[in-house]
């Protein structure tokens, strides 16, 4: 692995390649690290595979005189913009919208290396200095405002961010399999005006112009902007024709929104990749290290995180409410093969870094590897946003000898030592009474091998709440399975003598909580002899069922009113009963429940 091995950053490395042009420039909002987790690597990586010479430039300087965004030139073909692997407001705000004083994907976690809103800041940019060139937007920031999105860090609707960004087209969802038609197309002369129906694309025109032909696709218009800044019932139901779209194979219809004299057009998704699609991606030749440039600067705690991890498969059939993984890489399970995963640690095996143990075998969830539906035809017109909730569905075959047999193989490895399992495991699918026999028996061998031999100390899981209300509207099971859950993973730490702990994660605020749920929580937690660490307050992202009911006020499903707590004297309310045990929340959780009428549950969290 040599300094030549990685995408060129600087006119200086594009010399020594002997280029005397570019096909195509990435600007980044992360640090330039060439693994197949981070979005810019995956992106260029994926745009030289096309036969294109591609360039990044990664965290450019958008406050002085603009010379990182002119220092390579024009590109002969376009521009991308990819503003980062995590949505820069999250990564810049905490949910009471403080700024952060750190930066996980910036050499030594400093701050300030990227603005707010990279795909907007760039974009303009970009477009100012060279308004000719094509530039496409893309990554989990563009793609989940695609429409008419809730700003939650200014309190306010705004339309697609192809909209404010004045970017040509937008790439939703992951980006491989659109960005490789479009370089096809391209170095076959297409001129970049004429690709109008690529698949999971974003383009912007005028309203009187007709929409491009597509005779295979239905076209379903959604709420206009100006309707969803006047009707929050019309901007709940557009996000539910959104995500359902999203889940469909081969009948999903193009989205229309119009946007004052403009019309946003959302071309529809592909189908789930195929293993030899997932393998080719993530089997590209990444040298899985943090561009030369960085040394000295210190290190980039996004990498050490994952350093020495695997990811195994592509979506979630989760469904969550709060969260965005499926909103982005899809409900349906996508896994790579065996053959790939191996080949990739024993890479791994060679780093510099390496010293026997992997940190993670997993992905968006730890034990969906392989799975997915027994029948793909009932698959392909199911509507369900989650796979596994409000229950697991009878057709999702959830049998873990796969994976079970993929741990094996990667045991074997002379070099690896131990292999942790750090993605979240989703125990429900683990304790599914509905599951066939062959099921059952799987998941009890899963669920020994985990805890016995794939613990770091602590196994993390995500209950999130433990009241039924709440968790119907997080889309997520029962807590009685958590206490299930825990008693197999007590009784596997007694039979081979282990110390280890579980570790849950809790959320506050959640649409549909209120301050008695948090106050069942609390005591419920005591009663298992927890002091919660793990927790956080929700904070509302762009194109989340949580975050549309948050601003809505109602269900995007059934238009009903839900409760959501909004200002900050409310969060951290809610936010106090975590840590029940500190003494300065005893007097202020007494008189809040006090306030609710709710005395006995003070009573019982403080009786010794």
């Amino acid at each position: 692995m040599t300094e030549k091995a990685f995408l060129p950053t600087s006119k200086r490395e594009i010399e020594e390649l002997g280029w005397d042009e570019l096909d195509v420039i990435i600007f980044s909002g992360d640090a330039y690290i060439d693994h197949p987790s981070m979005a810019a690597a995956v992106i260029g990586r994926t745009i030289e595979a096309s036969g294109l010479r591609v360039a990044i430039v990664p965290q450019p300087n958008w406050r002085d005189d603009l010379r990182d965004f002119k220092k390579l030139g024009r590109p002969r073909l376009f521009f991308a913009v990819s503003p980062g692997a995590m949505d820069s407001m999250v990564n810049h705000y905490t949910a009471a919208r403080r700024r952060r004083s750190d930066d996980a994907y910036t050499p030594g976690g400093r701050s300030g290396a990227r603005p707010d809103y990279p795909s907007i800041v760039y974009t303009k940019i970009l477009k100012q200095l060279f308004p000719e060139i094509p530039v496409i937007v893309g990554g989990i920031e563009a793609s989940l405002r695609r429409v008419t999105h809730y700003d939650y860090w200014q309190d306010k609707l705004r339309p697609s961010i192809i909209v404010e960004s004045g970017a040509d087209m937008l790439i939703w969802g992951m980006g491989e399999r659109p960005m490789t038609e479009i370089c096809q197309l391209m170095k076959r002369g297409v001129p970049f005006s004429s690709l109008t129906t690529v698949r999971q694309t974003v383009i912007l025109r005028p309203v009187s112009d007709p929409l491009p032909k597509n005779k295979n696709w239905e076209t379903i218009a959604l709420a206009s902007h100006e309707e969803c800044l006047a009707d929050k019932a019309k901007y709940a139901h557009n996000f539910r024709i959104v995500e359902e779209q999203s889940n469909l194979f081969d009948t999903a219809a193009r989205l229309t929104q119009q946007v004052v004299d403009k019309i946003v057009i959302i071309n529809p998704q592909y189908n789930p990749p195929t293993q030899k699609e997932v393998d080719f991606g993530f089997d590209l030749p990444y040298t899985r290290l943090p561009h030369p440039r960085y040394k000295g600067k210190g290190d980039i705690p996004a990498y050490e995180m994952i350093k020495h991890s695997v990811c195994i498969h592509r979506g979630c059939f989760g469904g969550c409410a709060f969260c965005t993984i499926s909103a982005h890489q899809g409900k349906f399970i996508s896994s790579r093969s065996e053959t790939s995963i191996l080949k990739e640690i024993e890479e791994i095996t060679k780093l510099p870094s390496w010293r026997g143990s992997l940190s993670d075998l997993g992905g968006p969830s730890a034990n969906m590897y392989g799975l997915g539906g027994k029948d793909l035809s009932r698959c392909k017109i199911c509507r369900r946003p989650s796979c596994i909730a409000p229950s697991i569905c009878p057709n999702l075959n959830t049998d873990h000898s796969r994976l079970l047999n993929l741990y094996k193989q990667a045991s074997q490895i002379p070099s690896v030592k131990h292999i942790f399992i750090g993605s979240g495991v989703r125990y429900d699918m683990l304790l599914n009474d509905k599951a066939t026999e062959e099921e059952r028996i799987s998941h009890s061998r899963y669920t020994e091998e985990l805890i016995a031999h794939h613990v770091s100390g602590r196994l993390k899981v995500a209950p999130e709440h433990t009241e039924d209300g709440v968790l119907s509207i997080m889309r997520k099971p029962s807590f009685s399975l958590f206490h299930r859950f825990k008693k197999v993973f007590d009784d596997i730490n007694r039979k081979y003598n282990l110390r280890q702990q579980i570790i849950p994660y809790f959320i506050s605020s959640h649409p549909g909580c209120t301050d008695a749920d948090m106050a069942e929580l609390a005591l419920k937690t005591k009663e298992l002899d927890f002091h919660l660490e793990q927790v956080q307050d929700f904070t509302p992202t762009p194109m989340t069922v949580a975050t549309e009911t948050y601003y809505s006020g109602m269900h995007p499903y059934t238009l009903k009113p839900v409760y959501t707590a909004k200002s900050p004297e409310q969060k951290q309310r809610q936010r106090m009963f975590f840590f029940w045990y500190k003494q300065e929340y005893r007097i202020p959780i007494i008189q809040a429940l006090k306030k609710i009428g709710k005395q006995a549950l003070a009573e019982k969290l403080f009786r010794r």
